[in-house]
């Protein structure tokens, strides 16, 4: 480890350490001048340099959201943590840190260069998330087992791969094995991997290897079937009508119905279920297949939308950067006239023209921003009539395609209770034919008690259809409300960023003007 850090008092990774690094390492000259006036924000930081500061955690990290480098060697880092925010990051260097497990990188999608040299790990794994990764440099680690080779298959884009000094690169076949292994490797420890050595590798460890490359197809059939059925629910999701594609809301009516599994075991009832279930499946592939057809329209009514929102602002763009760009082409004309002018009267007079149409420019552009809010409200208003209107014929129809299914439900249970009756009957007069089950048979010692039994099984349906239709309107009112509150919330934010825009663009004309050098002016 790396002596030098160990034997100062640990850091601690704060606000403070990060502005003076950021400054540091920023921007120089007027930039670095214009950032140290304004304040320096974290998250236009792309790069970042903490090597040497004796940091024990990684801490307070979240606002640099965009950036792509980090420097984090020869600290006296315990853990891989609080990376969580830095998805754009591409390069990560931990070497010569106290760190014994890899984690904590599962947000870092966008990673190609990893460096965990001089370590003390012992296990390759927790690397599934970077599917990117090109460089692993793991050397000086403890890893021992030489089928941790085998998990790094999995990225298809590693090209250089760093693990001397590791208790595995002392095995008398570890450059073979690892050059059998992982194909697509071109740089293993430094060294550029000889083309030869490879295939020589290959054939060496070839049936082992043919027999892994058959598990792992198994296993990329078997995750693919997994991720097409992820997809395919969460599609029927999105259309609130997930596994209403079958008899799931039927079985799940008799999944905790004690008595009605005990009545399914009377004469005549079989039969009687059989033809409620396919009866009731075919209601609930209705409501299915209209879900998703609804579905298609508010998607079609959303992307309509959008492309209505998108076409508007681009158009109220174009005409502000005319509106600029005609301005700008005497801007410069305009103050080197006023620098040039040698009369004071006729300088005062240039100031006040131009300064005039500093304001005309303001307000031309203002008063296209106010002319996009007015059209954008009445888009706005539009759609959300149009999506509540599709909404509320769903809810409508599929409530009433849930009354059919309770509908049924109580025809059944009235022939149920039939059926009941006529064997309580048999029973009292001792002419049931049929041996039933002791548990059943307990059902039959009064009138009370089967009806009881019976109405507790048809209050438990009724309740699972009432629950199934009441999750469906609930979430689709749901995202009714949360979409269009949205939309509203982001078109108010865009407004005020636009004004915002355009009062920084006014301000900095503004000032350009008003900073005119009185010595320029009077020369």
């Amino acid at each position: 480890m790396n002596r030098l850090c160990s034997s100062l008092e640990p850091r601690v990774m704060n606000d403070d350490m990060l502005k003076l690094a950021v400054g540091e390492q920023g921007p120089q000259e007027e930039a670095g001048q214009l950032a140290k006036q304004e304040g320096i924000l974290f998250k236009d930081v792309v790069s970042l340099q903490l090597d040497f500061q004796n940091i024990l955690r990684i801490d307070n990290l979240w606002q640099f959201e965009n950036l792509r480098k980090l420097q984090l060697d020869n600290n006296i880092i315990e853990r891989i943590e609080g990376l969580e925010n830095l998805t754009q990051l591409v390069w990560l260097d931990l070497s010569f840190n106290n760190i014994e497990a890899i984690e904590g990188l599962d947000t870092l999608v966008n990673l190609e260069d990893l460096s965990l040299f001089n370590n003390r790990i012992s296990k390759i794994d927790s690397l599934d998330a970077l599917v990117k990764l090109q460089v692993l440099s793991l050397g000086n680690n403890q890893i021992g087992n030489m089928m941790n080779i085998i998990y790094l298959r999995r990225f298809k884009d590693l090209r250089a791969l760093s693990l001397s000094g590791n208790p595995i690169a002392e095995a008398e076949d570890y450059k073979m094995f690892v050059w059998a292994y992982l194909p697509d490797l071109v740089y293993l420890d430094s060294r550029r991997i000889d083309d030869h050595m490879k295939e020589l590798a290959e054939v060496k460890h070839q049936f082992s290897i043919d027999e892994l490359r058959h598990r792992e197809h198994l296993i990329q059939a078997q995750q693919a079937e997994e991720q097409a059925r992820q997809a395919e629910l969460e599609e029927h999701q999105a259309a609130f009508v997930e596994h209403l594609n079958g008899s799931f809301l039927f079985d799940s009516m008799y999944a905790d119905d004690v008595e009605g599994s005990k009545l399914a075991a009377l004469h005549g009832v079989g039969e009687l279920l059989e033809a409620y279930k396919d009866k009731f499946v075919i209601i609930c592939l209705n409501i299915f297949e209209y879900g998703l057809k609804q579905q298609e329209k508010r998607k079609v009514e959303l992307d309509t939308f959008n492309a209505c929102v998108q076409e508007a602002v681009q158009e109220n763009r174009e005409q502000g950067k005319l509106r600029i760009a005609k301005f700008e082409e005497k801007h410069l004309l305009s103050l080197n006239a006023i620098r040039d002018e040698a009369d004071l009267a006729s300088m005062e007079a240039r100031i006040v023209a131009y300064s005039e149409d500093i304001t005309q420019l303001s307000s031309a552009l203002m008063t296209l921003e106010m002319q996009l809010v007015e059209q954008l409200e009445e888009t706005i208003n539009m759609f959300e009539r149009n999506i509540v209107d599709l909404v509320g014929l769903f809810v409508e129809n599929v409530q009433s395609l849930m009354a059919q299914c309770r509908d049924l439900e109580n025809h059944h249970h009235e022939k149920l209770l039939e059926i009941a009756i006529n064997t309580l009957e048999k029973v009292v007069k001792g002419e049931l034919d049929e041996d039933l089950p002791e548990d059943v048979r307990a059902l039959f010692v009064d009138k009370d008690t089967i009806v009881n039994a019976v109405g507790t099984s048809h209050d438990m349906h009724l309740l699972k259809i009432d629950n199934r239709e009441d999750e469906l309107v609930t979430r689709v009112n749901s995202w009714c409300t949360h979409l269009v509150g949205k939309i509203h919330k982001d078109e108010i934010m865009r407004n005020r960023k636009r004004v915002k825009e355009i009062n920084q663009y006014i301000d900095h004309m503004q000032n350009e003007l008003d900073n005119l050098d009185s010595g320029d002016i009077l020369d």
